[in-house]
C-alpha cells in the first residue's frame, strides 16, 4: 500500500537540511495491522512536508526505497528499523533519517540522522501525544546543536565534518554566536569551524521583545501587524531574533512554532554592536539595548531596517531587518 499527500506550503522540515538537501519527503512504514495508525500520523503531518507516503513493511522495504526519501518513519520496535538498515547506513550527511514510533504513539525515537529530519518528525509527532526521545548529545542537554541553529536561521552547514568540534563547544558552553560575514570577500577556515550558508538572499529578520509572560496570541498578531507595514510577507521571514534573556519566553516560543519559523537568541555583547535607532529604557535599567531593533539589525543580511521599532498592546515589541 502507497498514498501519498502534497502541500506546496511546505512545513517543518521544508527548509534545506545541514547537508544542503531538502527534507521533505517522508515514508512511513507500517505493519498491515498498524496501517490506520500511519494514517491518522498522515493527515495530522500532511501540511508540513511536501509528501507523506505510506508503504507496507516487508522484509526488503528500507533497503526498496532507500535513497527515495529524506526520513523513513518505521511504525514499529525501534530493533526491527535497526536491523533492516543497518547494512544500509554509509555516511550521515547524505543517509535517510529514520524515526520510529509505537502503534499507541507513547514515544517517537530518532535512530538515525537526528540533525537532518530524525529529531523534528519527533518533534511533529509530539502534536499527537507521542514524547520525543531525543539523545542527540546536544539536544540530551538541553541546547542548540550546530545544525539546530543553521536550521533556524534558515542556512544549511556547507562543511559538515567541522560539526563535530563545534558541536563540544556547544556542550562545553564555548562556542559563543554565530558571526555574520558579508562579502565578497574570502574567509580562510580551520577543521574546527562550522560555515553556514544562507539559503536566501532576500529575506527579512522579525526582530522581537516583550514584557514577560507576553502570550502568544500577542507575539503573533504583533508580527503580522509589523509585516503588514512592510512589503514583506510571512514567506520572506527568514527567523525571529530576540535576546538571549529572552530564550525562554513561551509565548514567544509557541508563536514561531505556530508559524514554522525558527528563533535566534543574540547576547548582549552582539545587540550593543548592532544598538538601534530608537532610545529604550532597558539600557539604562539593566544596560541591554533595545531587544527587537538590535536583534533585527543583527540578523539581518544587511544589517539595516526595514522598519523601527514599534510596541503592540504595550506587550510585545517589533523590529524588521534585512
Amino acid at each position: 500500500m502507497s498514498s501519498e499527500t502534497n502541500d506546496d506550503g511546505g512545513g517543518h522540515c521544508a527548509t534545506p537540511d545541514s547537508d544542503g538537501e531538502v527534507a521533505e519527503e517522508i515514508a512511513i512504514i507500517s505493519f498491515e495491522r498498524k496501517l490506520e495508525t500511519a494514517e491518522e500520523i498522515q493527515t495530522e503531518l500532511a501540511d508540513r512536508y511536501e509528501a507523506i507516503d505510506i508503504i507496507e513493511y516487508h522484509g526488503d522495504v528500507f533497503e526498496e526505497h532507500w535513497g527515495e526519501y529524506d526520513c523513513f518513519v518505521g511504525l514499529m520496535a525501534s530493533g526491527i528499523a535497526m536491523r533492516k538498515t543497518a547494512h544500509l547506513l554509509d555516511d550521515k550527511w547524505e543517509d535517510p533519517a529514520i524515526c520510529v514510533v509505537d502503534e499507541e504513539l507513547t514515544w517517537a525515537i530518532p535512530i538515525t540522522g537526528g540533525h537532518h529530519g530524525a529529531n523534528q518528525v519527533a518533534q511533529d509527532l509530539a502534536t499527537m501525544g507521542a514524547v520525543p526521545a531525543m539523545t542527540t548529545a546536544s539536544e540530551a542537554a538541553g541546547k542548540q546543536g550546530v545544525e539546530s541553529r543553521a536550521k533556524a536561521m534558515d542556512t544549511h552547514v556547507v562543511n559538515g565534518d567541522s560539526t563535530v568540534q563545534t558541536n563540544l563547544a556547544v556542550l562545553d558552553e564555548n562556542l559563543g554566536p554565530v558571526a555574520r560575514l558579508d562579502g565578497p570577500r574570502a574567509v580562510l577556515v580551520g577543521d574546527d569551524v562550522t560555515v553556514l550558508k544562507r539559503n536566501k538572499d532576500d529575506g527579512v529578520v522579525i526582530g522581537t521583545g516583550s514584557v514577560s509572560g507576553a502570550d502568544k496570541e500577542a507575539f503573533l498578531e504583533a508580527w503580522e501587524e509589523a509585516l503588514e507595514q512592510t512589503d514583506y510577507e510571512l514567506a520572506d521571514v527568514e527567523f525571529v531574533g530576540t535576546a538571549t534573556r529572552k530564550e525562554d519566553e513561551e509565548g514567544l516560543l509557541e508563536a514561531a512554532q505556530e508559524l514554522d519559523l525558527g528563533v535566534v537568541t543574540f547576547d548582549k555583547e552582539t545587540l550593543l554592536e548592532h544598538e538601534g535607532p530608537t532610545p529604550s529604557k532597558s539600557k539604562e535599567l539593566i544596560g541591554w539595548p533595545g531587544v527587537s531593533e538590535a536583534s533585527a539589525i543583527a540578523g539581518g543580511r544587511d544589517h539595516e531596517l526595514v522598519i523601527e521599532k514599534f510596541s503592540y498592546e504595550d506587550e510585545v515589541t517589533v523590529a524588521i531587518g534585512r
